[in-house]
């Protein structure tokens, strides 16, 4: 086994199924997957009747070590199996298999290469694709599901052809940080939908299918029709993606792309031809900001921002994707490149030793180059949502040009950015002891954008940011 394999976990739900399981476990372990990729099989028994677990346990008998069991005491529904599989599941990618014979292994490759290739974050096989074997079934099962798949087609803002598929292939780490709570067949739409909300590229596959009648099995409705009717407008018309509550605060930010606009505006005077950015997160500045740079290198040091920027940037040939943590020196040499301009925003704020991390930035910046350093300003609004997204401090502007000139910079600018929003902030965070933000309210505020630019520099408060701009000397 080569120590740079890749591990993919198959999430099996199991219920009553005696009959078939074992075949399909014996076609799973047999099936053909990507060079570079090896298994583990994650199976939860949904509380069945039937001796099914028994057949489980002795085909893993065979197979030391590939088979993982795990057993709900009660019967609890399809989407429930897959939240304990992908929480006992440790592998890069995932794939849902049903235990059942519908499903054919042997597309695997076709569904996984893309994953492989780091060309998507997910990939759904679909049975109206035809590029396989079909069996002809049921035309109003065939019309419900095309029914519901247009359905939640537009609340996601997506065009698949087949939601409610069995085969979805994902990356593991970026499903695992999504809340899932479905306990049926309505796993298919949630899933769906919030992958979408979260911007994932998805990419869609013909697969074969050998559906079973209801005479021989198979168990979904028209009742599981109609809750996942429901969960579509649930769902479709909220959003709730991320388990982290801080993560979910820089989510409701990004949803505000005048305001993103506005920030990058403010910053791009005094960007170089290339550029390095620390903590590019999802990439929502570096959209605006690698515009006409010859050079931009988007950093972070989380693994599932990194992911989501190679998918998101992947056809933009001057943008480079590094990890790189402003507190590890070390990070920083791989940065291969000159640069003349660091761009740091939001960053500083979160690391215990601010200092040392101007130190690298001063470091890697070439003699004569810029770093642009926004932080939030002031203690006097620190509350509940600083403490939620990890900051541990605010800074006053004395505050942040010593620390600046202490790493060796020369100060050239102070700017004051966003004044409009520190009073809902204050409000929010040490009135209200919110730990998320007013979707609501930052809708409002990001449509109004237009007016808060002109408004800004005339409110007599401090601003909720302030931006240093600092030359390393020649």
């Amino acid at each position: 086994m080569s120590s740079t394999e890749k591990l993919l976990s198959i999430l099996i739900p199991l219920y009553n199924e005696e009959e078939y399981v074992g075949v399909v476990l014996e076609r799973v372990l047999h099936a053909p997957i990507p060079v570079g990729l090896r298994s583990e099989i994650i199976i939860v028994d949904d509380g069945s009747k039937d001796a099914s677990t028994e057949v489980v346990e002795a085909v893993a008998a065979r197979y030391p070590g590939r088979i993982h069991l795990v057993r709900h005491k009660v019967n609890q529904g399809k989407g429930a199996a897959i939240r304990t599989a992908i929480e006992h599941a440790t592998g890069e990618f995932a794939i849902i298999q049903d235990a059942d014979l519908e499903y054919d292994p042997n597309d695997y490759p076709r569904l996984l290469q893309p994953l492989v290739d780091e060309r998507c974050d997910a990939v759904f096989g679909s049975r109206f694709v035809v590029a396989g074997e079909r069996k002809v079934l049921y035309f109003w099962h065939a019309l419900a599901n095309g029914i519901l798949t247009t359905l939640c087609n537009m609340f996601a803002d997506v065009n698949l052809t087949d939601m409610e598929t069995c085969y979805k292939a994902f990356r593991l780490a970026l499903v695992k940080s999504i809340p899932l709570r479905s306990n049926r067949f309505g796993i298919e739409p949630e899933l769906t939908i919030k992958l979408a909300q979260r911007q994932a590229s998805i990419i869609e596959v013909p697969i074969s299918y050998y559906g079973r009648t209801y005479a021989e099995g198979k168990k979904i409705g028209l009742k599981d029709a109609i809750q996942a009717l429901g969960i579509i407008l649930r769902y479709g018309l909220s959003r709730d993606v991320y388990r982290d509550n801080g993560a979910a605060i820089l989510d409701a930010l990004a949803q505000t792309p005048k305001f993103n606009k506005w920030m990058a505006s403010v910053i791009q005077p005094f960007l170089g031809h290339q550029v390095l950015e620390l903590g590019a997160g999802i990439g929502n500045l570096a959209m605006h900001l690698a515009r006409h740079r010859k050079v931009y290198i988007a950093s972070d040091y989380d693994e599932e921002h990194l992911a989501r920027l190679g998918t998101r940037f992947r056809f933009r040939p001057n943008l480079r994707i590094r990890k790189v943590d402003i507190e590890l020196a070390t990070d920083f040499d791989a940065i291969d490149t000159p640069v003349d301009t660091v761009v740091c925003l939001n960053v500083l704020e979160h690391i215990r030793d601010d200092a040392n991390g101007l130190r690298n930035i001063f470091n890697v910046l070439d003699a004569g180059g810029r770093a642009i350093i926004l932080v939030p300003q002031g203690m006097g609004v620190y509350g509940s949502l600083d403490k939620v997204l990890g900051h541990y401090r605010r800074y006053t502007e004395q505050e942040l040009q010593t620390r600046v000139e202490a790493a060796g910079f020369r100060l050239e600018h102070m700017l004051r950015f966003n004044r409009v929003t520190r009073p809902a902030w204050y409000f929010n965070g040490r009135i209200l002891h919110r730990e998320r933000l007013s979707r609501f309210q930052l809708y409002v505020f990001d449509n109004l954008v237009w007016l808060w630019k002109k408004l800004d520099t005339l409110l007599p408060w401090n601003p909720v940011s302030i931006i240093a701009v600092a030359r390393k000397p020649e």
